[in-house]
């Protein structure tokens, strides 16, 4: 009978020779200072991949967010004064 999990090209786990166990490979042979840096350095590189906004762009985006904001705010008060009035009407 064969066993459908697995792969036919990979040996067995019994079949395979004991493995030298790694810890974490070069970043593993660093101290935390080591690691620290090298976590900053990879920052620093993804930072450099980021595609920065214009100024032109970044007007326009604070623009519509501000906007976006006092129509929320002007909403969220025509609906709160909605409300005062309804109790006000209910309660007396």
């Amino acid at each position: 009978m064969t066993d459908a999990v697995g792969s036919i090209d990979m040996p067995d786990a019994e079949d395979e020779a004991p493995k030298k166990n790694r810890k974490g490979g070069k970043r593993g042979k660093k101290g935390p200072l080591g690691r620290l840096a090298l976590f900053y350095r990879q920052i620093i590189a993804e930072l450099r991949k980021v595609v920065w906004p214009t100024r032109s762009q970044l007007t326009t985006y604070t623009t519509v967010v501000i906007v976006f904001v006092v129509v929320m705010i002007g909403l969220v008060t025509v609906i709160d004064i909605g409300f005062q009035e309804a109790v006000k009407y209910v309660f007396g």
